[in-house]
């Protein structure tokens, strides 16, 4: 049987939930601006960043990176940041793996 202190310790060192950051398609935004946010954002190569905008383009949404929700937060709101000041309606969405 587990001691509080070792209970109290596997609560404190439990895993954060991860969250799916996928950028979602839309009729506007450019391949090019897709690639340098995935890029600048998701420190992805322009291989990886090709792949993901292919999706985006293709299935709607495109996979970016697996986070805790804080920093898919972040980095969604990065995403959209930039692409309301280049005049584009990119969106982002998070998923609960």
């Amino acid at each position: 049987m587990a001691t509080q202190h070792e209970e109290q310790t596997a609560l404190l060192t439990k895993t954060p939930k991860q969250f799916a950051v996928f950028m979602l398609n839309d009729d506007y935004t450019t391949w090019e601006f897709c690639l340098r946010i995935i890029t600048s954002v998701f420190n992805k190569t322009i291989s990886e960043a090709d792949d993901i905008t292919h999706d985006i383009h293709t299935r709607g949404k495109g996979l970016c990176g697996i986070y805790s929700f804080e920093i898919a937060e972040t980095k969604s709101a990065a995403v959209e940041r930039e692409a309301r000041r280049e005049g584009f309606p990119m969106r982002c969405s998070l998923e609960e793996m």
